[in-house]
């Protein structure tokens, strides 16, 4: 019998372990992204608000959705895992190789999940008007 509720134990620390580190782990990450196009070779529009709490508490996004690290094809990014910086391997004046500009790789992942969202019927977040996104631009 004791030896039952010290194994119930172990395994019932090791969940919360595993929890806390997820936790702070996500703690890590700021909820408010100001995407500013600074280093564009052309920056027309000012910067986008984007919200992770919105959009993974409220829209139930995976996180893997938007952060990504591709080997053979496969998205092999883990929750947990370090965030690069998107402009790390997507350069924001030419594309490289298969790797897309920064600026075409942000409006290629949000465009395009809202269109579909909006296709599907469900409740999205703007992607026909500019405006809709980007601030004005500070002059």
């Amino acid at each position: 019998m004791k030896k039952k509720f010290v194994t119930l134990l172990v395994v019932g620390l090791t969940g919360l372990l595993f929890l806390a580190v997820g936790a702070l782990s996500a703690a890590d990450q700021p909820n408010d992204v100001l995407i500013k196009g600074k280093d564009y070779k052309k920056d027309k529009k000012g910067p986008v608000e984007f919200t992770h709490e919105k959009h993974s508490k409220d829209y139930k996004v995976a996180c893997t959705d938007c952060h990504h690290d591709y080997k053979d094809g496969k998205n092999v990014w883990k929750e947990g895992k370090p965030v690069e910086k998107c402009k790390a391997c997507h350069n924001p004046k030419k594309k490289e190789g298969k790797v897309m500009k920064l600026q075409n790789a942000y409006h290629r992942n949000c465009k395009n999940c809202h269109k579909a969202l909006a296709k599907e019927g469900k409740k999205t977040g703007p992607y026909k008007k500019c405006t809709k996104c980007h601030q004005k631009k500070k002059k």
